[in-house]
This record gives C-alpha cells, structure tokens and sequence, in this order.
C-alpha cells in the first residue's frame, strides 16, 4: 500500500460519511475499482473505494441488499457504510465513490499453501448455500460474464480491426491458438443458473494469518447468475495456478485443487446437483481459454484490465503474459482432465447426504 495525500476530492467524500482521516493507503492490488486505507482520528479503520464507470450504481444496491442476507446468515461479510444522507453510494466530481466496513485479515494474490485452497473453497461453499436461500431480480443485471462466444467473438474483430498495433505481430500466433482451441470446446450441459458472487478469485478472499481459515469473500461488484459450474471453475482457474497471472509459465496444480473442491463439497455439496458438479472440469477449462482471450484482447485494445508499469514495458506486454499464462495453464489442465474429473467425484459423492 501507499500513503496518499487528502486531495480535495478524497477529503470532500470522506466528510460526506463523517470520517476524519488521519491517514490514507492506495492499495496498489486490484484492476478494476480504485481502493484506499483509511484510519480516522479515532484509529477505527474503513475501506473507501472509487467505482469504476463499468459498475452502474445501482450495483451498491444490490451488494448492500446481498451482504445483509449473508450477515443474517451468519457469515462475516464487508458492509457498505451509509453516508450522512443515509446513502451507500455517493457522487463527487462524476466519480461514484462507496466506504466498506474493514475486516482484518490477509489478502492474497495467489494461493500460498494448499489449506488455502481448502479453507477458499469452505468459504465459497458457505457463500453459494447462503445465497441459494433469497431469490432477488438483480438493479444492475449485466450481460453474462462468463459468455464464451461473445469473448470469442470480440477476439477475433479485435485481431481484425487492430492490425495497425506496434504489437500485432507478436500477438496474432497466439489469438489465432486461442481461437482454435475455443472452437473445439465441447458444449457445457445446460443447468438452471444461480445467483453466484462472480468473481471468486483468491485476492477476493480474506483470510485468518495463518491461511487455514477465509474469513470472508470480498468484492460482490461482480453478482450474477450463471450456471454454478462456472463460478467454481473459475475459483479453480485462479486458486491451482501457484505461478500467479503475471507470468507465461502457467500450471494448473492438483494439491490445491483436490483440497478446494473438498472444501466445497463440505459447506454445499448437497446443494449441487450431479450436472452441475459433472460439469465443473470442462467449466474450468474452458474459464482459462475464455480469460486468456480477454487478456489477449486486451494486448491489442488496451483498455480493460489494468497493467504493471514496474514490470512490464506495456499495458500490452503485461496483457499478453497474462493471456499466455493462462493458455499455459489450460495445457497443463488438459494433461490432467482425467484426474480432475475423478477428483470431482470423489469429492461429490464423498460429501453428499445420505438417505
């Protein structure tokens, strides 16, 4: 994190709540929503976040309505904050801004230890049995985030249209991979969607020091409904790659995975039926081609994910190692199909109710 100075825009929100900020962090994580540290005069410590444009605003809405359901509950969860007005979103200089309760814990960016994944996948498991009990029509419903042929499909009129970028040459070998393998992907069995967090990649997750417990699941902008299959193989793709998104040399590893998909099974395992728990290792597979053609997309538009100046020449290089990392672990993930699928069901059937 990074100490920042008040500017006139953070001091004129941080008044609107009542919150007198002694100091303020940037934490420097995160690729969407801008996020800020602050610890008030009474050193009671809060999370102030400018929203990114792509979050409409009634989405605090929905996330103030879903984190009260979770509360009641019974399960740890941020809480939007109102301001003086008694609003839980504001507006200040055609910026939305929104203030979280802060719960201590650990943040990860990549999965550290397999009870991590053991302890993520509890976690997940407790959030989807959770949220299967309120059935609400979303404000700010959003176009599927998990739509294969429209990341597909964007892809292909990206390396279309962008042939004049410094980096076409070097990028278009590996969309045209990524096309070809997202062409030959079996279609996933239809099941009923649920309403699922939407994003549940490890560093949404805060965790006890020890890594053996989550704490809770953080960053609900994402809430959709999508078959479950999805949401979990997305879990999977972030939480069994040890090397992390930054880097070409993607794996997919099957300790963390083994322990993840056990935790689950645990907290919701009766909740899934036998297609959607069938379904999880073609999902997972599939989130790895489909995330590396947004990021390989991202190489030739720049304007979606965020990049990492200190390490990276270009928001494009940094998009295509992504992309190519993820392609790398995809590799890895069909080597190992097989054993993923078996996985899967000794997971399931090991952990659902008897009688």
């Amino acid at each position: 994190m990074t100490i920042v100075p008040a500017s006139a825009t953070l001091k004129a929100v941080l008044a609107a709540y009542g919150i007198s900020p002694v100091s303020i962090h940037r934490v420097d994580s995160g690729l969407i929503n801008q996020t800020y540290h602050v610890t008030d005069d009474k050193g009671i410590v809060r999370i102030l976040q400018a929203v990114n444009a792509m979050h409409p605003p009634a989405t605090n809405l929905d996330i103030d309505l879903v984190t009260r359901h979770l509360e009641n509950a019974g399960l740890l969860t941020p809480r939007l904050l109102p301001d003086r007005q008694g609003q839980v979103f504001r507006q200040q200089d055609d910026q939305v801004w929104r203030v979280f309760s802060h719960i201590e814990g650990k943040v990860h960016s990549r999965l550290e230890q397999p009870d991590m994944a053991g302890a993520a996948g509890r976690m997940l498991g407790r959030v989807h049995a959770a949220l299967a009990l309120i059935d609400i029509k979303l404000r700010s419903e959003r176009p599927a985030s998990h739509d294969l042929p429209r990341h597909a499909r964007h892809l292909a009129e990206t390396l279309e249209r962008r042939r004049d970028h410094a980096r076409f040459t070097a990028v278009r070998p590996l969309a045209e991979t990524l096309l070809a393998q997202l062409d030959a992907l079996p279609t996933l069995p239809p099941v009923a969607p649920r309403l699922v967090h939407g994003d549940p990649k490890i560093s949404n997750f805060i965790f006890a020091d020890d890594g053996h417990e989550a704490h809770c699941m953080v960053d609900f902008d994402t809430l959709n409904k999508m078959p479950v299959y999805l949401e979990i193989g997305d879990a999977l793709r972030s939480w069994c790659n040890p090397a992390g998104e930054d880097t070409a040399a993607g794996v997919f590893a099957m300790a963390p995975c083994r322990a993840a998909l056990d935790g689950y099974a645990r907290t919701a395992g009766a909740l899934l039926t036998e297609e959607e728990w069938q379904g999880i290792p073609l999902a997972t597979l599939t989130i790895h081609l489909e995330l590396a053609a947004r990021f390989c997309a991202d190489a030739l538009n720049e304007d979606y994910f965020s990049w990492d100046a200190s390490n990276f020449a270009s928001h494009s290089e940094h998009s295509e190692t992504r992309a190519r990392g993820q392609l790398s672990a995809a590799d890895s993930l069909r080597q190992q199909l097989t054993v993923l699928e078996a996985t899967v069901t000794e997971a399931f059937t090991r952990w659902k109710p008897r009688g």
